[in-house]
Parts: C-alpha cells; structure tokens; sequence
C-alpha cells in the first residue's frame, strides 16, 4: 500500500478491528435466555447459531486482510457486549471511554479499555456522569470534523466534555437525534449515517435533522438515501473498510444496488443471530483499530 500513514475518519482502509465472539458476550444458553427480554432483543438469538454466524463475520475480514483482535469477555457484560463499538470513542489522540445510556452496558468501558491499554493503544479519557456518550453516536466525517448525535444515548453534557478532551483543533457538528422508539430503543446517529467515502454517506434523510444535513450538503458530501422499506432492516447500517467499499447484511437488495450504482464495491454477511435479534449492524458488531491513508475513490 502507497503511502501510508494513520488517518481518522470513517472511510479509510481498516488495517485492524476488534471484535467480541458471542461466546464471551452469550456465554451460554441459559444466560441469553434471562437476559434477551431485558435487553429489548426482539428475539432470543441461538447461541450455536450466533457463533458460526460471527465466525463467518470474521472470517470476511481475515479474506481482506483486515486482522481481528479479538476481546475478553465478564460475568459484569451483557449479551449487548457483542457491540462492541459503542462502549468507546475513537478519536485521533486516543480513545475515550463511552458512558452508557443503557444501564446494563456501564461495564463495558471499563472492560475493553482495560483490554486495549495493555495491547498498547492510548486511552486520552473518559466521559463522566452526568454526562452520556455512546460510540454509535460518534462519526468522524474527516480528521477534524466530527459528527455526534443528540438523543437518549448522548447528552449535551457527554458532547461538552469531548470538546474539552479533543480541543479546539476538532470541529463537532450536533444532529438532534428524533424520539423514535423512544429511550429503551436502539438508535444512534449510526443508525441514520454512514459514511462510504470523503463525499459521499448513506444516509436516512428523514430522521436526520436539517441543520444537520444541510451542512453535509454544504460540504460537498452527497447523500445516498436507503429506501423507506430497507431503513428497518439496518439498510442504513454498513462498515466502510476502505473508500467505496463496504460490508452490509444481506437482504437489502435496493439498497445494495443504489451503493454499486454509485461505485461502491459490497460485500455482505447473514446476521439473524448476531444482528438482527439485537438491532446491531456491522459497524456495531466492530470497533476499527487503525484506518490508513489511501486515495480517494471519489468521482
């Protein structure tokens, strides 16, 4: 690879992602069975299931050459442990320990910083109470610009004191996230973004908020919007691994065709067990570890 060197963004070439087995977060049979309800899965996922089917997760990442580090799990974590990206923040000096909307997930930071620090990686801070930050809030459109959602999973508060960490140096644009499902739902500003490239995102433009959007337009950076019947499905929710190439669930026919329409290479992955059940996409089920600079697959 030409030129390499670290960038932060969403959309660069992975060299390396964490992921958690569904062993170490499921644990086993009966654990999923009194905790799913809780959790507000919309279904009990099958332990056996989920562990081939996140083989196979990885085993995608293995054929691209992406290495997987893969994390611990506790008796303190959750089956929502899975996702692992939104128990930190990655940001360009480090990463930030989240503080979780969602009561069962508290423990996690602590765990998967523990885990990353003695591998090496920086660990710049963490988000205190009362403030509320959550990783899947969290988008960086470029090294300086980060996007944060507004919602039930990240307050004003959470959003000040990563202003504070990060310094003046990092530009924070705010999307006022809707009510949706309301608090015990599973939405964050990924749910409704995805960035595929330098200027181009895959987005939900009706649960987005103006301000918010006009100012991805302003930028230069074109919408692909999901179609209506495919939002629900996590049509929205896709993992960038390197400019205009991506991972997303299957069974999203138009929305697949809508990204190649627009030079975006797709591959795609079955996640009954480990997606579906949960309401957690690809870039949920994944933290990047390190992205590289690569050029710009723009048109």
């Amino acid at each position: 690879m030409n030129n390499k060197s670290q960038t932060f963004n969403e959309y660069s070439n992975i060299r390396s992602l964490a992921l958690r087995n569904p062993l170490e977060s499921f644990q086993n049979a009966q654990r999923v069975r009194s905790q799913w309800k809780e959790l507000h899965y919309l279904a009990e996922p099958d332990l056996e299931k989920a562990v081939r089917g996140h083989e196979c997760f990885r085993q995608i990442f293995s054929g691209i050459g992406i290495e997987t580090v893969m994390m611990p799990g506790r008796e303190t974590l959750s089956l929502d442990s899975i996702y692992v990206r939104d128990s930190l923040i990655a940001t360009p000096k480090g990463f930030v320990l989240a503080s979780m909307g969602k009561d069962a997930r508290r423990p996690e930071p602590e765990v998967n910083a523990a885990f990353l620090k003695k591998r090496g990686f920086n660990i710049l801070g963490s988000i205190k109470e009362p403030g509320l930050m959550e990783g899947g809030d969290v988008v960086w459109l470029d090294d300086t610009n980060c996007a944060a959602g507004l919602g039930y999973r990240t307050n004003e508060e959470g959003i000040r004191q990563l202003r504070l960490l990060l310094g003046p140096q990092i530009t924070f644009h705010v999307c006022v996230l809707p009510h949706q499902h309301g608090p015990q739902g599973v939405f964050h500003l990924m749910s409704i973004l995805s960035p595929l490239d330098r200027d181009l995102v895959l987005a939900h433009s009706p649960l987005m908020s103006v301000p918010f959007r006009q100012m991805l337009l302003v930028s230069g950076i074109r919408i692909i919007d999901v179609p209506e019947e495919e939002y629900p499905l996590m049509g929205c929710n896709v993992l960038t691994y390197a400019p205009r190439q991506c991972l997303m669930l299957d069974g999203l026919p138009q929305t697949r065709k809508l990204l190649e329409d627009k030079g975006c290479s797709v591959r795609t992955y079955r996640g009954d067990e480990i997606s579906c059940k949960g309401e957690g996409g690809p870039t949920c089920l994944t933290l990047p570890l390190e992205r590289l600079v690569v050029k710009s697959h723009g048109v």
